[in-house]
């Protein structure tokens, strides 16, 4: 696969014989391979293999040409090394990461996975002050089929108009549910003027003496005083009753687009098809242009990756009806995923995600996974930039984990910025790499890219993201770091990066400053890189990297490391004065961590296995479980160690062992007052269940049903 350099009109420092070396390919470098150079990039796109262009400033332009070229069969890659190292204060020093830059660009695509389909006819709804909706429809009414929910009317020129153009409804309690093609309205139609027989003549409007009536033909309850002069100049058309009692409606659309002062839908990542503009004022909107263009391509059949695969055998969400982890719930964003209790599991709706993958961060189990691209894949890319950094001679190298959208937005205009000299721009030891979102990785690729070689790891985060992702990554990376430092790696080693909206001079600046003050800031890794494989199950890559961490720690191993609550680590501490052995724990606990003895009656536990969730500390009944957030060191972590154990109670009939001498006596104690456990029925509480029924049977003095006439 043939890599092709340009230093942009010898704006970029490139030391094309190093990275030849480091990428095994002979480079040429080009200044001008836009324009007069364009020769070899035709050239290359007639060999056949796949080609790397470093400049994603003209795609387009190569594009073309590409399509202008004959016998091009070559398919072409592009990276940015301009922006994310040539144009930074210290681009000399940059070369190992365009090294690393360039050899993770050879890698081939995600594999491909599942598809979610979205059908759209072009049904699109308005809702908002009727005046307002009818300015915006006129901009889409000849592409989408348009109909009105009208609020009233705002009062700003023009009026609505006087012709009935599209389907106006009305009425009151609003629920908008669903998605791009699937969307659902339901109200209650509580106007008394029906909109489909009202004639518009106005008649209405001029007769009611409190100004009840707007233009939208809606009357407004409180200031209508019921003298009902609407209905006598209405007799004729008849579209007056105040009489007509509410009615239920429902009807489905394709898109949606709210005016309204308050958006139906809140969330932060909406679903698809859905556009709302609360602030609307009239045509000159911020936003609305881009509104409009979006709508107007929506019609026909799309397709989006089905982001995530979900196991439900791993889930530790809940066990028996009783909740465990909802840190997934709690998280999304986009309101895709809920809990379905009764069936110990959740459901992720599909159509309603948006591929953020902040479920897949904080699972702690690993139930739920990134599929596009999968963690195995993300592994081998982090691989390929570490293991190319540090054959190019590049030393303590940061990752930089930023968006495809507003991050990809900020990088660029860093560079941008230093090439002007008004900062120092991305530092030559931070390697940028673009993501689908920033909280699709968590702590176990983190970790494993600290294993791998990387010394810091830094997620640039913009307003794109919602407040709960942002806690989320935190709270992960505070474990993340408690883990690092409690095996003896000095320095702080995960980052969360704020920039602010806008990526003015005063943005630019701050981003400069923390990019600057990481890269300074020296942290300690493992003197030996990992060679482990990222494996798509997220408990074995975590044990994996932890592994590497422990082998090549700088200092004595403590016996075990504590860390925050929300740790995913862990033990629990069993209370054996109140625990009776119901092993009630060990059927709810999702991960195995929490075994019996079939031998004997123990409480058996395998840390390594615990994912905290708190299914068993919520099941026992005598709570007797609390959970211990911490990293065992220790061997022991994978051992199975017992927690509880107990005499067996021997049935006082024929001697076998039915339960434990502490559940017996517990059970007799809490009975001994019971009027219905005296003498012989007593004596039954300590027999096994065959002899409960032989000595029922078996005795004289008991009345039998058969005995009732």
């Amino acid at each position: 696969m043939p890599t092709l350099i340009c230093d942009c009109n010898q704006t970029i420092p490139l030391k094309s014989q190093a990275l030849g070396e480091a990428l095994n390919e002979s480079l040429t470098q080009h200044s001008a391979l836009c324009r007069r150079e364009a020769a070899s990039f035709q050239k290359a796109i007639q060999s056949g293999d796949d080609v790397v262009i470093a400049c994603t400033q003209e795609k387009r332009l190569f594009a073309e040409l590409a399509g202008q070229t004959v016998g091009a069969v070559s398919t072409i890659k592009f990276v940015n090394i301009r922006e994310t190292g040539g144009w930074s204060r210290d681009a000399a020093s940059a070369s190992p990461k365009m090294a690393a830059l360039l050899a993770a660009a050879h890698l081939p695509e995600p594999e491909p996975v599942a598809t979610v389909t979205y059908k759209s006819s072009g049904r699109l709804l308005i809702v908002g002050p009727l005046d307002q909706a009818e300015q915006v429809a006129a901009m889409l009414s000849d592409t989408l089929s348009v109909t009105i929910f009208a609020q009233g009317v705002a009062g700003n020129a023009p009026e609505p108009a006087q012709e009935r153009q599209y389907p106006v409804i009305s009425g009151q309690s609003l629920q908008l549910t669903g998605w791009l093609g699937a969307f659902e309205l339901k109200w209650n139609k509580t106007n008394a003027i029906d909109l489909d027989l009202c004639t518009r003549c106005n008649a209405c409007v001029v007769a009611c003496p409190e100004g009840a009536i707007d233009l939208s033909y809606q009357v407004d309850s409180a200031k209508c005083d019921s003298k009902r002069a609407c209905v006598a100049v209405c007799k004729v058309a008849g579209a007056i009753d105040f009489g007509r009692a509410p009615q239920a409606l429902s009807e489905a659309f394709d898109l949606v687009l709210d005016l309204g002062a308050q958006p139906l839908i809140k969330l932060h990542a909406p679903p698809q098809g859905y556009f709302a503009l609360p602030g609307f004022t009239g045509l000159a909107t911020p936003g609305l242009l881009p509104t409009v263009v979006q709508l107007r391509d929506m019609v026909g059949e799309f397709e989006k990756p089905k982001f995530f695969a979900y196991k439900q055998k791993l889930c530790a969400h809940s066990r028996n009806e009783t909740l465990g982890c909802n840190a997934c719930v709690d998280i999304c964003s986009a309101g895709a995923i809920s809990s379905e209790k009764e069936r110990q599991q959740i459901k992720v709706n599909p159509n309603l995600c948006v591929g953020c993958g902040a479920c897949t961060t904080v699972c702690p189990t690993g139930a739920l996974t990134y599929a596009y691209p999968r963690a195995s894949e993300q592994g081998v890319r982090l691989k390929t930039l570490l293991s190319t950094y540090a054959k190019a001679g590049g030393r303590d190298a940061s990752l930089l984990f930023h968006s495809q959208g507003s991050g990809q937005k900020a990088v660029d205009a860093l560079g941008r910025a230093a090439q002007r000299g008004l900062v120092q721009g991305v530092p030559a030891s931070m390697i940028p790499q673009a993501l689908w979102h920033t909280a699709s990785l968590g702590i176990d690729v983190w970790l494993s890219a600290i294993a791998l070689g990387a010394r810091q790891v830094a997620v640039l985060v913009t307003d794109e993201e919602a407040p709960s992702y942002l806690a989320g990554l935190r709270e992960q990376m505070q474990v993340a770091q408690a883990i690092v430092t409690g095996l003896g790696y000095s320095g702080v080693h995960f980052h969360l990066v704020q920039v602010g909206a806008g990526l003015d001079t005063h943005a630019l600046a701050t981003l400069d400053a923390s990019l600057q003050a990481i890269a300074k800031a020296k942290a300690a890794g493992p003197a030996v890189a990992a060679r482990f494989a990222v494996a798509q199950e997220k408990r074995s890559t975590l044990d994996m990297a932890i592994d590497h961490l422990m082998s090549n720690a700088p200092a004595a191993l403590p016996e075990a490391i504590e860390l925050p609550a929300v740790s995913l680590f862990g033990s629990v501490l069993v209370n054996k004065d109140s625990c009776t052995l119901c092993l009630s724990c060990v059927s709810a606990c999702p991960a195995s961590a929490l075994l019996d003895n079939p031998d004997k009656p123990q409480l058996k536990f395998i840390e390594k296995n615990c994912v905290q969730c708190g299914l068993c500390a919520s099941t026992c009944p005598e709570d007797a479980i609390t959970l211990q957030p911490r990293l065992l060191l220790t061997p022991q972590r994978k051992e199975a160690r017992v927690l509880n154990e107990s005499q067996p109670y021997a049935c006082i009939r024929c001697a076998k062992p039915f339960g434990t001498l502490k559940a017996i006596e517990a059970m007799l104690g809490k009975l001994a007052g019971h009027a219905m456990f005296q003498g012989a029925a007593a004596d039954r509480l300590k027999m096994c269940s065959d002899c409960r029924v032989i000595d029922i049977y078996s005795a004289d003095n008991e009345i039998k049903i058969t005995d009732i006439r």
